[in-house]
């Protein structure tokens, strides 16, 4: 039988990315070509994390509806970090940040409705209530796309963060980089309306 404490181990996986996060940001902001580079190698790490945590819990048994949350939560704190990051260092325009995080709320808003009447973002009791939008949301297929999409898009910003450090040319790094950018948050968006239409049904049942 699992021990309490093995209940930790995904929360710490959840807890460690998010710090990385947040130090990979601050790496693109000293000047360095050398540290950008870290910090782009840090971006893979973490996105790469996201998975890491739910399969821990999974393996060991230990997925629970406090997980979930927290590994939401944790995936909008990463993603709104890089977000910002990258505007701040001007190689996204500001309505990319505002858009992602706007959709970010409306979608937590609702799924803290939702978790109220019995209902989690995933799974077998998933708030989704049509195909397309458990499709678009909770398959395994396009939870891959989705971090795929933002793991290119970050990387591709990082990199011209070494690129500006350095110097170099990189007209077509920043084409790459604003594909890369439309790209994710289109698929950002093609995940959150759908869960927002469906989220009528709950929001009429709290009147």
């Amino acid at each position: 039988m699992l021990e309490p404490r093995s209940y930790r181990i995904p929360n710490l996986v959840i807890a460690t990315r998010t710090a990385l996060a947040f130090v990979a940001a601050g790496l693109f902001f000293t000047g360095s070509a050398v540290a950008a580079a870290v910090g782009v190698a840090l971006v893979v790490v973490v996105i790469a994390m996201d998975a890491l945590d739910g399969i821990a819990a999974r393996r060991l048994g230990l997925a629970s509806k406090l997980g979930a949350v927290l590994d939401i939560t944790a995936d909008r704190i990463v993603e709104h970090v890089f977000w910002i990051t990258f505007a701040v260092a001007h190689q996204v325009a500001l309505w990319v940040p505002l858009v992602v995080v706007t959709r970010s709320f409306l979608v937590d808003a609702v799924r803290g409705l939702a978790l109220v009447q019995g209902r989690t973002a995933f799974g077998l009791e998933t708030m989704a209530r049509s195909p397309l939008t458990r499709f678009l949301t909770s398959s395994r297929a396009m939870r891959n796309l989705y971090g795929a999409a933002k793991v290119v898009a970050f990387v591709l910003l990082g990199l011209l963060v070494v690129a500006e450090r350095l110097g170099a040319e990189s007209g077509a790094l920043e084409a790459a980089a604003a594909t890369a950018v439309l790209a994710a948050v289109g698929l950002c968006l093609a995940r959150g309306v759908p869960l927002l239409v469906d989220a009528r049904a709950y929001l009429r049942s709290t009147h």
